[in-house]
């Protein structure tokens, strides 16, 4: 069993580990907060390319001890020519998934960074530049760095559908054949991007030569998005949504991500009495489950799309009276059935905590392993493919428009507590990543269990998530035959999967106690761990 970490000057958790080391060096080095988050931004963006990019999208959530928490929308919106009349032209009933026609949002990522960096500069007096922050990511791009299994793996399960799409196998198979586990995997041409950036300022991305250069390249490639619509974007500072929960306050994210679903299996969780359940029981399990599917059906199918488009105000899904109603749907001893229509997505998770008590959650995505596939030949930016959840059915809420924001299952947590400890957490995992979240959450601030342990123990998940297309619930063999054989009686169609399954995802968190105090934990199903001193 990994114990929880400990320290008290600043910590980081990521999804690899080097991302966590470089967000150490800058708070070492006197960073903040949000300089050590870019750093381990960069930097994961490098080492763990098959889950994340410069070329994805992002979300921050930020808080700041004595004020109201903030956070970041760094999500791109679609191309001015992406048009459901585009795609039906080519014939085609949806989006494709993979290759330039899924290349159809801008990437925000940037945005984001560029946009926390102003507030670190006009409101934590921060003064690490750029060059600094990009340091460890520049390195690595250019000098290599040992893939992972995840990398390898992922790039052979994915190899078939991803070789035909330019640039893939030259970025991400330069040997002809997937990089083995621990053998250098070096990207000079990202690495080049990176010096562009650091040299010229984040805003080249989207207004100035390294934008001109995508734009030209991204045209060439069949792309809908042009040069105006990566001048048009910036990432904007959002008002995080929340919950008022026995143990405190808990925030998330706005629309177009599903961060509200995420508060609605909490609060629905508050009101089936979860804490006079058993930890990790067969009615811990079905609680959650079943909070997930009545606010999958009840909130995010009929109302999550672009903010711009919803009929409702976001914070008022959390209103008491509605999470009322969909706990009244809920049957302790029998399982709901599930329709399916999961969501798929793989990305990373990170959390820092300084030693001024500023803490940051923060999650980056190129949505499926490896976004579109697509790789441009100059900056070798491979682009997300996150558009590709639009609908081309003009009546459905998440239609495909101009302009619009695609509905992301990215959502960043963050909570205050009622003892004054301030937690930040997350996951990977498409939909998986409510249920991760509840049941970290319910484990540490509910039942008490050390951090290390909440994020350890075993997992389940129901439906859909990345690597997997299944809609079942799946379960860690870890857990004991009869709390499987308990679930399966109350009628939940059950898949066993291995002690410590990535399909689980990489969660993690970081915990800040009244006293300066810092624990941290980090998921043994991945690559990462904690960095604090």
């Amino acid at each position: 069993m990994i114990n929880t970490s400990y320290a008290r000057r600043g910590m980081a958790v990521a999804s690899h580990s080097l991302a966590a080391q470089s967000a150490l060096a800058v708070l070492r080095e006197g960073g903040n907060a949000i300089a050590a988050m870019v750093a381990a931004a960069s930097t994961i963006a490098v080492v763990y390319p098959h889950m994340t990019g410069i070329g994805g999208d992002a979300f921050w959530l930020i808080a700041v001890p004595g004020e109201s928490p903030i956070a970041i929308d760094a999500c791109g919106p679609a191309a001015r020519a992406a048009t459901i009349e585009s795609y039906r032209d080519r014939r085609l009933n949806s989006i494709p998934a993979r290759g330039s026609l899924a290349a159809n949002t801008v990437a925000g990522t940037i945005g984001g960074w560029s946009l926390a960096l102003e507030l670190s500069r006009a409101r934590w007096a921060g003064t690490l530049p750029l060059s600094r922050l990009l340091e460890d990511s520049i390195h690595y791009a250019e000098a290599g760095v040992p893939a992972t299994g995840s990398q390898e793996s992922n790039t052979r399960a994915k190899r078939a559908e991803l070789e035909p799409v330019p640039g893939f196998a030259a970025r991400f198979m330069p040997a002809g054949d997937a990089p083995r586990r621990g053998s250098l995997f070096r990207q000079e041409g990202l690495a080049q991007t990176l010096r562009q950036l650091a040299r010229a300022g984040l805003a080249d991305f989207y207004r100035g030569d390294l934008a001109r250069s995508m734009a030209r390249d991204l045209a060439a490639l069949g792309s809908p998005l042009a040069l105006a619509d990566l001048e048009g974007y910036a990432a904007a500072e959002v008002r995080p949504l929340e919950l008022a929960h026995a143990k405190g306050t808990l925030y998330n994210m706005t629309p177009p991500t599903q961060g509200v679903v995420s508060l609605a299996i909490l609060g629905i969780l508050e009101r089936l009495g979860l804490a006079r359940m058993e930890v990790d029981s067969a009615d811990h399990v079905h609680a959650i489950v079943e909070a997930t599917k009545a606010a999958f059906l009840g909130i995010r199918d009929p109302h999550l799309t672009d903010p711009e488009d919803m009929t409702v105000r976001p914070q008022s899904l959390l209103d008491a009276k509605r999470l009322d109603e969909l706990t009244a749907q809920i049957d302790m001893k029998h399982a709901r059935p599930w329709p399916g229509g999961s969501k798929p997505g793989g990305t990373v998770w990170m959390g820092v905590i300084d030693g001024a008590g500023r803490a940051v959650s923060f999650i980056p995505s190129i949505y499926h392993e490896f976004g579109s596939g697509l790789v441009l030949p100059t900056s070798q930016v491979n682009w997300q493919n996150r558009g590709c959840s639009f609908s081309l059915e003009a009546s459905r809420i998440n239609c495909l428009r101009p302009g619009k924001k695609p509905f992301h299952t990215l959502n960043p947590a963050l909570a205050r507590l009622a003892d004054g400890r301030v937690m930040v957490y997350g996951t990977m995992g498409g939909d998986g990543q409510p249920q991760t979240q509840a049941a970290v959450f319910t484990r540490h601030a509910v039942f008490g269990q050390s951090l290390q342990q909440a994020v350890s123990a075993p997992r389940w998940l129901l439906g859909r998530t990345w690597g997997s297309t299944s809609e079942t619930l799946k379960l860690e063999s870890r857990f004991a035959p009869a709390i499987a054989e308990e679930l399966r009686r109350r009628g939940h169609d059950l898949e066993s999967v291995g002690a410590y399954d990535e399909v689980m995802g990489h969660a993690g968190a970081l915990v800040r106690h009244p006293d300066g105090a810092l624990e941290g934990a980090a998921d043994p199903r991945g690559d990462g761990c904690v960095a604090g001193f």
